[in-house]
């Protein structure tokens, strides 16, 4: 579970602010507003991870957090717009397309497949019934040519008048309406036949009977189609709410989680992420969509999955990662997105499947890791998936500098362990140079290959801070500062 943060504590429950204070709500509520606009420019935010505020607001019994009209969590996570919604769902919308209802026609079957189901039903529906009454017609007009419908051809006067008529049994447009139907769909109840007499209602049977055919088929594919779609396949297909930023043998990576709700496994299955964010060229071209191929993985097996069950995706922050300068705070300013999308085979069906989700910056949490959500059941010897535990994770020590400070120092931290000078080299050594304190550094360490230059006589007081639980901040003793936000071993 998050770790409520310090600040939250400051915001008055309006409903107890006259017993607890005597301020009035409309005090409360001002408080709350400069809280939320001190948050959204980042002056408050203390803690080590991302978008914990709402997370804090979420989870508490406050009554800001249960429904306000003067707080709505809701609003708190539209920091940014989004490409992809969380459902998968692009935000697209697509204007001035020239020719536009024509192109859609050209493609009718996509175009019906993607249609809601209201509108398909409805179509579903039209298509037979609009036919039925199209041909009643043409059969009425029919009858009306051949003069089976004037008084003396009636059916109850044929045996008298000795009248032959096109279509026996047909006394008018109702009688047509179903014997239309009758002949589209074949069910030939045997009262209403046609006989001889006309060629032309001998020829519009069999037109009739062909399209009958013909638009029950398509009919019966748009609404097949739409209904083993790999779209409703992804709908079981699990993303995890949040992304988050730990530690994995010592460097940082981006992890979130996916999972399947279904027996029937995803074959093939693999995974990758996009990073969407501004870029701007040499040339002063600003680049507002700009993709970034994320490397990815899960364990050492790469992107391709053994999906049986839920598995955490693991992005490693190296000097390949668009994430490498960015430190907690600059995750939680910067403007980006990333997207991510799982692909594979359905194994009942055949079909490909797709689903895709998408993290802002406001959805990362800095110092996580997600809780285990497999364990072993003895009495049902199986693997046991607790989905309740999807989403957890638990808050873990984590620096908060970019993985290229955090490289930096564990350099100079190899440094340090090397032997120490004699003393015949530091009598020759230059009176620049001087040996480390605790507060201190001198204008150059070296390490391997890479130097790293501070001022001679400049303190450096910056502390590894850590987002230890109910604290936010804690600085560590017994270690030398280095880069703001991080420090070594002494």
């Amino acid at each position: 579970m998050h770790a409520p943060l310090n600040d939250v504590q400051v915001l008055r429950d309006p409903a107890d602010a006259d017993a607890n204070g005597g301020s009035s709500k409309e005090e409360a509520f001002s408080h709350m507003r400069e809280w939320k606009r001190q948050y959204m420019r980042g002056i408050s935010t203390t803690t080590s991870q991302a978008g914990v505020y709402y997370e804090a607001l979420k989870g508490s019994s406050h009554s800001l957090a249960k429904g306000s009209r003067n707080f709505r969590p809701g609003s708190m996570r539209r920091v940014r717009r989004r490409a992809v919604f969380k459902n998968g769902d692009c935000n697209v919308v697509q204007k001035n397309l020239q020719r536009r209802r024509v192109r859609f026609l050209q493609d009718m079957y996509t175009t019906m497949v993607d249609w809601q189901w209201r509108w398909t039903l409805l179509a579903f529906a039209l298509s037979f019934i609009l036919s039925w009454l199209f041909f009643a017609l043409l059969w009425w007009l029919i009858m009306y040519t051949h003069g089976d419908l004037e008084e003396l051809h009636m059916p109850d006067n044929q045996e008298e008048s000795g009248w032959s008529p096109c279509v026996s049994a047909i006394d008018g447009f109702t009688s047509c309406f179903l014997f239309s139907i009758e002949t589209q769909h074949t069910i030939g109840y045997g009262v209403r036949t046609t006989s001889p007499e006309c060629p032309e209602a001998i020829f519009m049977m069999c037109f009739q009977s062909i399209y009958g055919v013909m638009s029950s088929a398509f009919m019966a594919g748009i609404v097949f189609a739409k209904m083993t779609r790999a779209k409703q396949r992804a709908q079981t297909l699990l993303f995890s709410k949040h992304a988050v930023i730990c530690q994995r043998d010592g460097s940082l990576s981006l992890m979130f989680r996916v999972g399947d709700m279904r027996k029937s496994h995803i074959i093939g299955a693999g995974v990758r992420a996009q990073l969407i964010r501004t870029r701007s060229t040499k040339e002063g071209e600003v680049m507002t969509q700009h993709f970034t191929e994320l490397e990815i993985g899960t364990d050492d097996s790469g992107s391709d999955l053994f999906f049986i069950w839920p598995m955490v995706i693991e992005h490693k922050i190296d000097e390949n990662s668009p994430l490498y300068e960015m430190n907690a705070t600059d995750m939680l300013h910067d403007k980006f997105e990333i997207v991510v999308i799982l692909e594979g085979t359905v194994e009942s069906t055949g079909q490909s499947a797709q689903a895709r989700s998408s993290y802002i910056n406001t959805e990362i949490l800095w110092g996580h890791r997600f809780d285990p959500v497999v364990l072993y059941n003895k009495d049902l010897q199986a693997y046991e998936i607790d989905y309740a535990r999807f989403n957890e994770t638990t808050q873990v020590d984590t620096p908060l500098c970019s993985a290229r400070e955090l490289n930096e120092i564990y350099k100079i931290q190899e440094g340090f362990r090397t032997p120490a000078p004699t003393s015949t080299a530091m009598r020759h050594s230059s009176p620049n140079s001087s040996t480390h304190s605790s507060n201190t550094c001198s204008s150059g360490f070296h390490s391997g290959d890479s130097t790293l230059q501070y001022g001679q006589t400049r303190k450096l007081r910056y502390v590894w801070q850590l987002s230890v639980p109910g604290n936010g901040r804690k600085a560590l003793p017994n270690r030398l500062p280095l880069r703001r936000g991080c420090s070594i071993d002494t």
